[in-house]
């Protein structure tokens, strides 16, 4: 049994449900002149036996070549998975010059590369935002009186999750206004099957997702500029901006360096100046202190982009990060905490970016409310290092939209209308996938292109590349990782065909039993044929969501089949129906099972919705 509190979840509790057998029988799985299948436990209340007492004996396999052994069994221990092929997956955006969405591109009209060399593309598949969709149904409820059935309909389910996250760290007051105006009118905007959560960089602002717009609304009132580093109004001397003191300590600039040096002559009140070792001494302490604040910052803009990214990757649906920033400057000790666009791209997570500075023109007679003190000889350069610095300041917006096949709005006043687009999701979008071949275990990076054949004028996303991994997964944790990447996804996966359905039995006004019934076509799966028996196991993942998609209760049990010829032959026509029950309250409900094949890691993904009436 799972737990609300588990935002990366791992699968343990296995056990079929009580009655498996009736199902079973019913279903012609086990022949009347077997015996029966040992006794099994609800999955609402896991058994507690140890892994050794669960752990199959060499005597349980001389007994499953029996003829009389049982058919179907379960067990704790991870099976010997397959692991699938190592698929990357690329998904495209393809726009024309006016930047309208491409429709009813097929598999040929692409080219992928990887690290310039040509790809075959395994998979393809299109997307809309309604390829998933959980759709609304009505819910049947018999009257116990024998009076007409209540229809309850369901309300509309999240299908898209979108983390909007203010870099309060680096807001200028007069954007930051802006900023609150243009989210204030998407709050307002909202679609019934969005969730938003608000974050920031500084911490300072958590708003979990949700629907709620007036609590949405109040958060950005929390939306100030927070900076770690410098005092409005308050200069030191001399005044080194963080790009002068990165080209000073990371690059060694003589030019940088002198322009500090002859500004601090110019603003100390000192009759004679000290020597220039002493200055060059007071320069390098001066720049070395504002990189090292300037790192913090950007360090804690990375940490909590990192947490709502974590918070958004844990949600079953479209996942979309919409970051608001003027940009910031990243550093070599940044770059090597890790590559916030791979962590993206492994999550399913596009990136919109919005240059919270709008139109703008580079400024260079600095900041307001600091007096300017430049000396006539390095006027010119300081403004050429401030424009450096708001030139390089967007590169990062830019990387992690266009990294993660996003959106980049920027020099542009009508922010609400930025928000508007990054918040949307394309029309259509094309999802390849192929196999790298003579994948070296180096955690290299590699480089994607995807390019359109006898198409040069549209404008393609996509992302950018992928890091090789450093190592070979264990098969089962692989295994385990598929099913949870599967878990919090709306994606439908038909490699086995499955059906779904709900039933629930209300116990008092607060509580109600849920049950989620899987029927498998079982003329789908790949059993391995050892001794007379089709064998292979099936793993049943199911988790249940709710109405802002976070996550209630689940559990995962794994079927392990020997099936006789005649069995086989009878589940061919009726296929193979399992049943889970949960201990829910009542309330709406987004429902996700996962089956997964051992022998032919071949898998299988259904979306339902439920409503229990209070």
């Amino acid at each position: 049994m799972l737990t609300a509190a588990t935002c990366r979840l791992e699968f343990r509790s296995a056990g079929l449900f009580l009655g498996l057998c009736a199902c079973l029988l019913s279903a012609g799985v086990l022949p009347a002149q077997n015996p029966p299948a040992p006794a099994v436990t609800s999955p609402a209340s896991p058994p507690s036996a140890s892994a050794s007492q669960q752990t199959p004996s060499s005597s349980d396999a001389k007994q499953s070549n029996d003829a009389n052994a049982a058919e179907v069994t379960t067990h704790d221990t991870a099976p010997t998975f397959r692991v699938r092929v190592n698929e990357v997956l690329v998904r495209v955006v393809v726009r024309d010059e006016s930047g309208k969405v491409i429709p009813n591109l097929k598999k040929e009209d692409f080219q992928l590369f990887d690290n310039r060399k040509p790809q075959a593309i395994t998979s393809f598949r299109i997307e809309t935002p309604d390829t998933n969709a959980v759709k609304a149904q009505a819910v049947t409820t018999e009257n116990p009186d024998g009076g007409p059935p209540t229809v309850t309909p369901v309300p509309t389910l999240p299908q898209r999750f979108i983390a909007v996250v203010f870099d309060d760290t680096d807001l200028a007051m007069q954007d930051a206004a802006s900023v609150r105006f243009a989210a204030q009118k998407l709050f307002d905007s909202l679609a019934p099957a969005d969730r938003i959560g608000v974050f920031s960089a500084s911490g300072q602002v958590t708003v979990d997702f949700t629907s709620d717009r007036m609590r949405l609304r109040d958060s950005l009132s929390g939306v100030v500029p927070r900076p770690l580093t410098g005092i409005a109004g308050v200069q030191s001397c001399p005044n080194i901006s963080f790009y002068q003191a990165r080209q000073i300590v990371e690059y060694n600039d003589d030019v940088a360096t002198n322009v500090a040096a002859q500004e601090l002559v110019a603003c100390s009140s000192s009759a004679h100046p000290p020597s220039q070792e002493t200055i060059l001494a007071i320069v390098r302490g001066q720049a070395q202190a504002v990189l090292s604040a300037g790192e913090g910052q950007t360090d804690m803009v990375y940490r909590h982009l990192e947490d709502a990214m974590r918070r958004l990757a844990a949600m079953p649906g479209q996942r979309v990060m919409v970051f608001v920033s003027p940009g910031f400057i990243l550093t070599s000790e940044t770059l090597e905490q890790g590559d916030l666009i791979d962590r993206a791209n492994r999550s399913n997570i596009v990136i919109n970016t919005i240059d919270a500075r709008g139109l703008y023109t580079p400024n260079l007679l600095g900041d307001i409310s600091e007096p300017n003190i430049d000396t006539p000889q390095s006027a010119g350069v300081r403004d050429s290092f401030r424009m450096a610095e708001q030139f390089e300041q967007s590169q990062i917006l830019g990387d992690l939209a266009s990294g993660t096949g996003g959106t980049f709005f920027h020099n542009r006043n009508d922010l609400d209308v930025g928000m508007e687009r990054a918040v949307g999701a394309p029309e259509i979008s094309y999802v390849l996938g192929f196999s790298p071949q003579n994948l070296k275990l180096n955690g290299n990076f590699h480089l994607l292109k995807v390019a359109m054949v006898g198409k040069t004028k549209f404008i393609v996303q996509a992302r950018r590349g992928y890091y090789a991994p450093r190592h070979i997964k264990d098969p089962a944790e692989a295994a385990k990782e598929e099913i949870q990447e599967a878990i919090f996804s709306q994606e439908e996966i038909r490699d086995v065909p499955i059906e779904l359905q709900t039933q629930f039995f209300k116990s008092s006004d607060t509580q109600a039993k849920l049950a989620v019934l899987t029927r498998v076509d079982v003329n789908a799966i790949r059993f391995r044929k050892d001794a007379g028996r089709s064998r292979d196991n099936l793993t049943f993942a199911t988790a249940i969501f709710d109405e802002n998609g976070n996550f209630i209760t689940g559990g995962e049990k794994i079927l392990e089949m020997r099936l006789l010829d005649p069995t086989l032959a009878r589940l061919d026509h009726t296929g193979l129906l399992v049943k889970s029950s949960f201990d829910i309250k009542p309330g709406t409900y987004l429902v996700r099972m996962v089956v997964r094949d051992g022998e032919g890691a071949q898998m299988a993904a259904k979306n339902g919705a439920v409503t229990i009436p209070y």
